[in-house]
């Protein structure tokens, strides 16, 4: 009798029988790297959306869905000749092996907390100039969440003494920003106030970055108390048979700082 196949080998067995072109599903055989990147996107955000609310259950289900993108991905490449599955693990155990060599190299004796983020940094930037990477902030991905991007591209010219001493600086330049933003208010210029609030924003990631937030993590907090109050304020007008279109701003203004007191406790 014949072993049963891994779970991992199933999965690469059933992406295989997807994209088969004969006998496969149309919707897989047709897809691309390019059209499926957006689906490895909101896969990743469903993940940290599981954990944000607790469900161990979903997070099991969302860490699959986001599991089998890399599939996806390794399989379209190996369709190619570019690379499979295996070279991508490979990939990752390799460079985590590099890049933690206290734990797997002859650092091992001397790791500390503060030597590994120094020594971390060393790898990354040895690897970037090994890719000819000379920038500094030649490897901060594109595709990041633009709030995400803003506070690493921060952090990473930081790390060469492009930065603000204290936040007190950052509070500075987020007052110059909203008083630059005021100006094109009243101009009217619209492509200057979305350059402007940009500006505002990049400023916020920054103080994010220094204060230790991440401000993708405090936007999606911000969301879900929105939501949650939201919903409050439409709860209550439901016990009077209404809606929030049948109210006014003072009176679901008054509902909102009543979700925020039964939250407070």
């Amino acid at each position: 009798m014949s072993a049963s196949p891994s779970p991992l080998d199933r999965l690469r067995a059933i992406m295989v029988r997807l994209r088969d072109p004969v006998t496969g599903c149309p919707w897989d055989v047709e897809q691309t790297f390019a059209t499926i990147a957006p689906y490895t996107l909101e896969e990743a955000y469903e993940v940290a959306d599981a954990i944000e609310r607790g469900d161990h259950d979903e997070l099991k289900s969302e860490l699959g869905d986001l599991l089998f993108q890399v599939v996806f991905h390794a399989r379209m490449a190996e369709e190619q000749g570019l690379f499979d599955f295996d070279a991508v693990a490979t990939a990752i155990a390799d460079k985590l092996e590099r890049r933690h060599p206290h734990v797997f190299g002859e650092e091992a004796a001397r790791a500390d907390a503060v030597s590994q983020k120094a020594r971390w940094e060393d790898i990354k930037a040895a690897e970037r100039k090994a890719k000819a990477q000379h920038g500094v902030l030649d490897d901060v991905p594109v595709g990041l969440p633009a709030l995400a991007r803003a506070a690493k591209l921060t952090k990473r010219a930081a790390r060469v003494g492009f930065d603000w001493p204290s936040t007190d600086e950052v509070f500075a330049k987020l007052d110059e920003e909203v008083a630059e933003l005021k100006v094109e208010i009243a101009a009217g210029s619209n492509a200057r106030m979305k350059d402007e609030v940009g500006d505002l924003l990049f400023v916020l990631a920054n103080l994010a970055r220094k204060l230790g937030v991440e401000p993708e993590d405090a936007l999606r907090g911000a969301n879900a108390k929105f939501v949650r109050r939201f919903a409050f304020i439409e709860a209550e007008l439901a016990k009077d048979g209404r809606t929030p279109d049948q109210s006014n701003l003072a009176e679901m203004d008054a509902l909102w700082n009543a979700a925020k007191g039964t939250e407070r406790g």
